[in-house]
Parts: C-alpha cells; structure tokens; sequence
C-alpha cells in the first residue's frame, strides 16, 4: 500500500450532477443542477479503460447525482464507446427505475444498487425536494427489479447506532430480497455537516449486533463483515501482507465535465483556497492514462500519501483500512496529511472491534 497504482480496478463516471431527491445526509454540492456529461468525455474514458478491460476484470459504476436522471437514451450514449468486456453498475435512489429501466439495465447487463436506509421509519432523511418522504417511491422501484427476477445489492446509511437496529436492518433486508449489503454509518463530508461522533461502546456494540444477526441467516453477502472476517482469518494464518494491494487502488471519478478526482468521489465539485479544484487533469485535455500516472504529483494526493505513511507508523489498524479514505481526512481535519478520523473510529475501528467483541462472546468453551 505504497503509492497509487497505474491502473484502477473501476472507474467512477458523473453523467449529471441533478439528483431528483433531497437527502439531508448527502455530500453532493450541485445535485439541484442537470450538469450532463458529453458524449466526447465518454468517448475519451473508455479509450483508456477498453485495453484495461481486455485484460482482466474491469467495472465502470456511474454514480451522481441520481444518474438515471440523466435519462435513458443519453445514458445509452454515455455506456455507448465501452468495449463489451466493461461490467457497468449503477448506484440510484430507485425512486425512477420501471420496466423500461428494467429493460435498459437488461439490455447492457447492469448491475444495480439501490439506496435505502430500511423499514420505512429509518429513512426519514430520504425526501424529494419538496420535502416529502421518497420511501413509497423506492419501493416501487425496488418492486419493479424484483418482478423482473433482476438481482440487486444495497447501500444503507445509519445515522444513529443504537440496540437493536442492526438486527432490525438485517431482518429487513433479508426481506427486501438484496443479494448484497453495504452498512456506512454517516459520514461529515461535502456539503453535509451534521456530526458523525458516536459513543465508542455503541458503534462497536452494533457491529457486533449486525455480526450475530447475520450469522443466524447469512443469505446476504455483508460487506463490511465478510471483509473484517477475512482480514482476521489473514491475521490467524500468517497471510495479512498478501489481503491489500500493493499500491492504493487511485479510484478515479470523472465528473460530468470531463475532470478527474483521484482516490475519493466526495470531492468532486468542491474547491479549496490552497488545493484548487482537487482535480488531477480533465479526460478532454489528456489521456486518462497518463493523468492517473501523473496524479501523485498533485499536490493534496502528495499530503495524502504523507498521511497514509503516517498511519502506517502511528496506527495498529493500518493492515485492516490501509490508511483511510481521503475525503473524510479533508472534511473532518481540514487537510490531507492527519491520522485518525471519526470515520475510521465509527466504520474501521469499532467495526473491528465489533467482530472481535461478537467472537469473544460466542466463542466454543475450553474441551
């Protein structure tokens, strides 16, 4: 985990920035503007990712804004210069999906995710932008994927850790019929500054919870726990230096205009006094390849990596994060080059502890 890779394993693409929902927790700065993304920026990120693509496993994940909102024939367009071997995934609120969209998703084997915070009385953060609550709408999506026999994963967002609410969640899900699920406990990132510090007990006392009920039925890939259990079997045998890359995976997001952010989507859209616009280059001006062999040199990525290294010195959960995520460090510490954040406390940290809290306590007794 020294430096950024050449290559990515997937690519983020903005084909708008508007989004038909109003969230209170959303990060997403120009989510209320239709900023399209042109064909020509397309066209210029698969000249790079088709030879990537040929040889090996290689995924495009558009993501907004809500990027159905971009409409289905201008998204057709965008997915249009990919070579065939490019897996496409789309993150959406569900809010717009019906059986032409079923259709679309069909046509150019799109995996989806859909984002929804569980039973209804958890999504209250969930609104249109009249303020009303969207969650009948995400059902109708979710039902119209469902009619159709289309898999789908999940992305749910928890706001406030308490008894029970993991076991809630789960059991829920099992319901809704997902094949895989993300948990991310709030984040302060973006535009959205509510605080995200919990009590320590709490945070890990629900991932144990989310542990337990998972076991009982593990029907769901879980992947924040399937990850942790993974890394502590790595631990176990002796094998925890092959679990992470040997270089940060640079995650680049092409926003609509064509620019690219390296390493966290959060930042795209945001301007700092000393860092600019966190750009590392725009896809119409240069090869995506050679901006990504180019990015280190920017200089917020440089403070980055000096964060990353810091982290490896100061922190005994380097192994299991491999350093934490850009955007959290700029938008809790105000620059790159801190340690420790509540996102690592909150989704790393007490995650851990959570799986180990859960294996202490049903551990087999003593023969």
């Amino acid at each position: 985990m020294r430096g950024l890779a050449a290559v990515p394993s997937y690519v983020v693409m903005q084909p708008t920035t508007l989004c038909n929902l109003d969230c209170a927790y959303c990060y997403l700065p120009f989510r209320a503007a239709d900023r399209r993304m042109p064909v020509a920026v397309a066209e210029a990120v698969a000249a790079a990712v088709n030879p990537w693509a040929a040889t090996g496993r290689f995924s495009v994940v558009w993501h907004g804004g809500e990027p159905l909102a971009a409409g289905r024939e201008h998204l057709a367009d965008l997915i249009a210069p990919f070579g065939p071997e490019v897996e496409h995934h789309v993150q959406t609120n569900a809010t717009l999906i019906d059986d032409d969209w079923c259709d679309f998703f069909v046509r150019h084997e799109m995996r989806v995710s859909v984002s929804v915070d569980g039973p209804r009385a958890r999504n209250g953060d969930r609104v249109n932008r009249g303020g009303q609550p969207a969650y009948d709408r995400i059902l109708h999506g979710i039902a119209a994927l469902r009619r159709r026999g289309l898999p789908f994963s999940a992305l749910a967002v928890v706001s406030r850790p308490e008894p029970g609410l993991a076991t809630e969640l789960y059991d829920y899900f099992l319901e809704l019929g997902c094949d895989v699920l993300g948990i991310n406990i709030e984040e302060t990132e973006g535009v959205n500054t509510r605080d995200n510090r919990h009590d320590p007990l709490a945070v890990s006392a629900f991932w144990a919870e989310l542990v337990g009920a998972w076991r009982r039925e593990p029907r769901i890939h879980l992947r924040e726990i399937e990850w942790s259990l993974r890394y502590a079997a790595a631990v176990l045998d002796n094998s925890v230096d092959g679990l992470l890359p040997r270089q940060l995976d640079p995650i680049p997001t092409i926003g609509h205009d064509g620019s690219v952010i390296v390493l966290s989507p959060e930042l795209a859209g945001f301007t700092d006094p000393r860092y600019g616009d966190f750009s590392s280059g725009n896809v119409l001006a240069t090869p995506l390849a050679q901006i990504l062999g180019d990015a280190a040199a920017t200089p917020w990525v440089g403070e980055f990596l000096a964060g990353v290294e810091a982290c490896r010195t100061s922190c005994p959960y380097f192994g299991f994060c491999g350093g934490g995520h850009a955007a959290n460090r700029y938008f809790e510490l105000g620059r790159f080059d801190g340690t420790e954040t509540e996102h690592c406390r909150n989704s790393k940290i007490r995650l851990l502890e959570g799986v180990l809290e859960h294996a202490r306590d049903h551990q087999a007794p003593a023969a």
